[in-house]
């Protein structure tokens, strides 16, 4: 069974040409899990050509939203993966290898993907990623606990707080959406549901003075 975005994919790639690079990059995505390297190759190109203006979207992150189904965070993650294997392992993607030769077997995404923002960070040296290169092709290494244990080694930074009128913002509305529900609720006093409302109407006149 095809999940409702694979189904808009598999219809929005009938309506075009095949052989074209936005026909090519929707196939892709539809199998994303077994080609990621073939996807970041395909997202790297549409991003440097700018295609995604002439197929009339706003912004790269808009065209992978709307049209592939990838979330902005997962397509930074795909094209910088991409980039780290571009970089240490060329001989494993398209046109730095013998056409005669198969297509080799590849890390794992999640296991790329932390080795690339390691590195972005500034955190993956390269006799790092030497001394952990074996594992990542490993058959013994479950891929989900190599990832965990490479972020743990090279965690990264801590997002900083919302900005204090984001934080009022998101309080007052959770404060009123909590005294709507249990003004729904038969079981919570009429008492209580009053001060819950009253508490929201404090909250949101505090996130609007600010």
């Amino acid at each position: 069974m095809q999940t409702k975005g694979q189904t808009a994919m598999a219809t929005k790639a009938s309506e075009l040409e095949p052989g074209t690079l936005r026909h090519q990059a929707l196939l892709t995505a539809q199998k994303f899990k077994s080609s990621w390297v073939e996807l970041g190759a395909l997202l790297v190109k549409v991003r440097s050509q700018n295609s995604w203006e002439g197929w009339g979207f706003a912004t790269f992150e808009d065209y992978c939203a709307k049209e592939l189904r990838i979330k902005r965070q997962t397509a930074l993650k795909l094209t910088n993966s991409y980039a780290f294997l571009a970089k240490h392992e060329k001989t494993l993607l398209e046109g730095e290898r013998e056409k005669s030769a198969p297509a080799p077997e590849v890390p794992a995404f999640e296991v790329v993907s932390v080795l690339a923002g390691a590195e972005e960070r500034g955190q993956l040296s390269e006799k790092d990623y030497k001394d952990l290169r074996e594992r990542i092709w490993s058959e013994d290494e479950k891929p989900s606990q190599l990832a965990r244990e490479i972020a743990e080694r090279y965690p990264a930074p801590p997002k900083p707080p919302p900005p204090a009128e984001l934080a009022l913002r998101r309080l007052a509305q959770a404060a009123r959406r909590l005294a709507g529900e249990l003004r729904a609720c038969k079981k919570v006093p009429d008492a209580v549901a009053s001060r819950a409302e009253a508490l929201a109407d404090d909250v949101e006149e505090i996130a609007s003075q600010n």
